[in-house]
């Protein structure tokens, strides 16, 4: 009998490498950021038709304009070349892959919770490197004075829920109920 067909205490399966308690909320949250995102970007592309539009001024502080980022995050390690984007693809599948390993093996929902939103930012990414060579941003924060003119990189939703999941890891790394404390 292999360690995956022994039972837990309690009667419930012990967990494998790729299944676990949270393993199905958390893919369910990936799927759902996936989709989000996916949704977001097709809407923004095909039906606002974003590059032929250029900017749309939201506010004061927030502006949608299309860029395509052929890099990863903070448009690092720049690849145009078709062997560069698979290399890149590569690197998210092993990453994706590597956090779902953690995720069958996440112990709160936090963890769970922010694992997902992790995964399905890099896989709403990677369908977007998949489909068009590069990666689809959009949202612009920045500050023009006259005499400052300020502006953040620009990014997307699958960003938005990579950020909050690796604020979620901090969280609970640092005051979840597993987190060291003080003597």
């Amino acid at each position: 009998m292999t360690s995956d067909a022994k039972t837990a205490e309690g009667g419930e399966r012990a967990p494998s490498i790729w299944w676990g308690p949270l393993t199905g909320f958390g893919l369910v949250v990936a799927l759902a950021t996936a989709a989000v995102d996916q949704a977001s970007k097709l809407w923004l592309l095909f039906v606002i038709d974003l590059g032929a539009r250029g900017v749309i001024h939201l506010g004061p502080f927030l502006d949608l304009v299309l860029a395509w980022n052929t890099g990863i995050s903070y448009g690092l390690f720049r690849q145009e070349g078709p062997l560069g984007q698979w290399a890149l693809l590569a690197l998210k599948a092993i990453a994706a892959g590597l956090l779902w390993i953690w995720l069958a093996r996440a112990a709160s929902r936090l963890t769970a919770l922010s694992l997902g939103l992790i995964i399905g930012g890099a896989v709403g990414n990677a369908i977007d490197r998949l489909a068009y060579g590069a990666v689809a941003d959009f949202v612009l924060f920045h500050i023009t004075t006259e005499s400052l003119d300020f502006q953040w990189y620009i990014f997307n939703l699958a960003d938005v829920a990579i950020v909050a999941g690796v604020i979620g890891l901090l969280y609970d790394t640092l005051f979840g109920a597993d987190a060291a404390k003080a003597p």
